[in-house]
């Protein structure tokens, strides 16, 4: 009598065990791979989110500086105001979901709501030669413009990171795993 392990018997069913052992593990590797790759979106967005909050600090500390001296553009002044919190209220809806189109369609919207205010009071510090030569408000206007490029810079990092996990949704068969788990492309900035 011989005694050993029947391979004839349980050979078949090891081997589809073992068959879906591989997909099981390879299933957990593609969406751990879609999940660091969204979860670099939320980076990019929190470095573009550090900015926005800096230059929403610069705005309300330059309001303030030339607030006595230009009386008469109130109007200015508060609609700037105004802007900038729409477009902060804008951005933590984005810092929530930073893949969510809706809400960076929001942002998008109100950072280019900011944009005329912003010039209109860039144009009247240069109408008023004195406050050019301001001591609290050059630095302001000088933080503000170091600023914008930095700001450039991190929109593109994270049109990057969404470019990444867009890309890999699309890769077939991290594809079918995207879709699995209800993945959804994300917008680019």
């Amino acid at each position: 009598m011989e005694s050993g392990f029947d391979w004839a018997s349980w050979g078949p069913l090891l081997a589809k065990v073992g068959g879906a052992a591989v997909l099981l593990f390879w299933v957990v590797g593609a969406y751990n791979r879609l999940v660091r790759l969204r979860g670099a979106i939320g980076v990019a967005w929190a470095q573009i989110d550090e900015l926005l909050a800096r230059r929403s600090l610069l705005l309300e500390a330059l309001a303030d500086a030339v607030r006595e001296h230009l009386v008469d553009e109130g109007m200015t002044l508060a609609a700037l105001s105004q802007a900038d919190q729409r477009q902060r209220s804008a951005a933590l809806a984005v810092r929530a979901r930073p893949s969510h189109s809706p809400a960076l369609v929001a942002w998008v919207l109100a950072e280019a709501e900011l944009a005329s205010p912003l010039a209109r009071l860039q144009a009247l510090l240069e109408q008023h030669p004195e406050l050019a030569g301001n001591e609290p408000v050059l630095p302001l206007q000088r933080q503000l413009v170091e600023l914008a490029p930095r700001l450039v810079y991190a929109r593109q990092l994270f049109s990057d990171a969404a470019e990444a996990y867009n890309a890999a949704l699309e890769e077939i068969p991290t594809r079918a795993v995207g879709r699995l788990f209800g993945m959804r492309p994300a917008s680019r900035l």
